[in-house]
C-alpha cells in the first residue's frame, strides 16, 4: 500500500471514529461538516438531509475556518444538490461556469461558482441527503481523488446519521426494547443485502444473533475487482459493546482491503488500526478469503478464527483452512501471512463462527466439529442454500429450538 493510500486509510478510520462518537444527530452532523471541509480544503461546505416530506433541508454549513454560515439557502446551487439527491450519483466539476451540465443553472451564474463537488449520503438504496462543497474563486480545486475521498466519508457519515436518527426515535419512544431493536436494524443494514451473482458460482449466508444485537458479521465485497472478498468475523464479547466494535471493525477491514498490495498486507494494516482502538480488551477473530472466480483460486488469511471447511467433490474429502495469524486487536505489530487453496467444480468452502460448533443441547453437549463434518459429507452435492439450511436445521434440532447461546454466522461459497 502506498503512503498516500495509507494516509487516506488512517484519515477514513479517524473520521469514522469521530462520526460514531455521538448518538446526538446534531452533533454527528457538526462532526461530518468539520471533517468534510478539513479533508477537501473546500471554501464552503453544506449538508442537507431529506425531511419526512422528501424535501432537502439544510442541517449544517461550514466555511474553511470552521465558522458556521448563516442563511446557507442563499449561497448554494439548488439545482446541483437536487440532481444529486434525485439521481443518487455524485457531481464533480472543475469549473461550473463552463460545464455544460451546470452553466445553465441561474444559481451557478449568480453565485459565480467555480469548483463544485457534491455526493449523496446513501445507505443501501436509500438517499438520506447530500454533502456539497465548493469554491467560488478557484477553478480545478477538486480532483477525482477528492471525489473518492468524499464518497468514502459520505458512506461512513450515512451510517452514523442513520444510527443517530434511529436512536433518536428510540429515545423519544422511551423504551429500552425499542433501542435494541433499532440497534439491530442498524447492524443488519451493514450486512450484504443479497448474495453475489457470479457465473459459475453459488453463495449463501446466515446470520442468527443470540441477542437483539450481535458481535458476528459476514461480508461480500469487491476489494480488488473482479476478485470477491469473503469475510466472516466474531467479536469476543456480546451485546451492545460487541456490536459497536463489530461495526467499526467491519469498516476498517473493508477500507484496508481496497488497494492493498496483498490480502495479508491489508489485514495487517486493519489489525494495526483495530489494535490502536481496542482499549477495553475486545478483539475479533476473522477469516478473509479473496476469491478469483475465473480460476477458483482462494487466497486467504485466517486471523485466529475457526478453520473453514473446504469440501472436495472428487473424493468427498474435507480440508481445514487453518490459522495464519492471531485475532485482530491483540498485537498491533503482528504480521499476517496468506495461504492459497483452489476450488474445482463441485467444491465448496464453508465459513462459520464458533456459535455453530459450540451450540449446546439440554444434555450439555456441544454440536462440535464431528457433527458439522458429517453434515458437509451428507449434503455436499446440494446447492449453497441447501447446505446452509441443512446446518441451520440440524442446529435447531440439536438444541430443541432453544434460543441461540451464542451468535451464529455461516457462509457457503460453491463452485458449480
Amino acid at each position: 500500500m502506498t503512503q498516500p493510500n495509507a494516509d487516506r486509510l488512517v484519515l477514513l478510520y479517524r473520521v469514522s471514529q469521530s462520526f460514531n462518537s455521538s448518538l446526538d444527530l446534531d452533533e454527528v452532523l457538526e462532526h461530518v461538516m468539520d471533517e468534510v471541509v478539513a479533508s477537501t480544503k473546500a471554501e464552503r461546505g453544506f449538508l442537507m438531509l431529506r425531511a419526512p416530506d422528501g424535501a432537502l433541508e439544510f442541517r449544517a454549513a461550514r466555511g474553511l475556518d470552521k465558522r458556521k454560515i448563516d442563511g446557507p439557502e442563499f449561497h448554494i446551487s439548488r439545482g446541483v444538490v437536487e440532481r444529486v439527491a434525485r439521481e443518487g450519483r455524485p457531481i464533480l466539476t472543475h469549473d461550473a461556469q463552463t460545464d455544460p451540465r451546470l452553466s445553465a443553472h441561474s444559481s451557478v451564474l449568480k453565485l459565480r461558482l467555480r469548483s463544485i463537488l457534491c455526493v449523496p449520503l446513501q445507505l443501501k438504496d436509500k438517499t438520506l441527503g447530500v454533502v456539497y462543497v465548493d469554491n467560488r474563486i478557484q477553478a480545478g480545486l477538486f480532483m477525482q481523488d477528492d471525489l473518492e475521498l468524499l464518497t468514502a466519508i459520505a458512506a461512513s457519515a450515512a451510517v452514523a446519521i442513520e444510527n443517530a436518527r434511529l436512536y433518536q426515535v428510540a429515545v423519544e419512544k422511551g423504551r429500552l426494547e425499542r433501542e435494541l431493536q433499532v440497534a439491530r436494524q442498524v447492524q443488519a443494514s451493514l450486512l450484504p443485502k443479497d448474495t453475489p451473482h457470479i457465473a459459475g458460482w453459488d453463495f449463501a449466508a446466515r446470520w442468527l444473533p443470540a441477542r437483539e444485537v450481535a458481535g458476528d458479521y459476514y461480508d461480500f465485497s469487491f476489494g480488488s475487482p473482479p476478485n470477491l472478498d469473503l469475510v466472516v468475523g466474531d467479536v469476543t464479547d456480546k451485546g451492545m459493546p460487541a456490536a459497536l466494535f463489530m461495526a467499526v471493525s467491519r469498516s476498517v477491514v473493508r477500507a484496508s482491503l481496497v488497494g492493498a498490495a496483498s490480502l495479508a498486507h491489508g489485514i495487517t494494516q486493519a489489525n494495526r488500526l483495530i489494535s490502536g482502538d481496542s482499549t477495553n480488551g475486545m478483539f475479533i477473530t476473522l477469516f478473509c478469503g479473496r476469491l478469483d472466480p475465473a480460476s477458483g483460486v482462494l487466497t486467504y488469511v485466517n486471523a485466529g478464527h475457526n478453520p473453514p471447511l473446504l469440501y472436495r467433490a472428487a473424493d468427498d474429502s474435507l480440508t481445514e483452512l487453518g490459522r495464519t495469524g492471531m485475532a485482530l486487536g491483540v498485537d498491533d505489530a503482528h504480521e499476517y501471512r496468506q495461504e492459497v487453496a483452489r476450488l474445482n467444480p463441485g467444491d465448496f468452502v464453508f465459513l462459520y463462527t464458533d456459535g455453530v460448533t459450540d451450540a449446546p443441547n439440554d444434555q450439555d453437549e456441544c454440536f462440535d466439529m464431528d457433527r458439522l463434518r458429517a453434515l458437509m459429507h451428507a449434503h455436499g452435492s446440494g446447492s449453497a442454500a441447501q447446505i446452509a439450511s441443512a446446518v441451520e436445521d440440524a442446529l435447531r434440532e440439536f438444541t430443541h429450538d432453544a434460543p441461540p447461546f451464542d451468535d451464529i454466522t455461516l457462509m457457503v461459497a460453491k463452485r458449480l
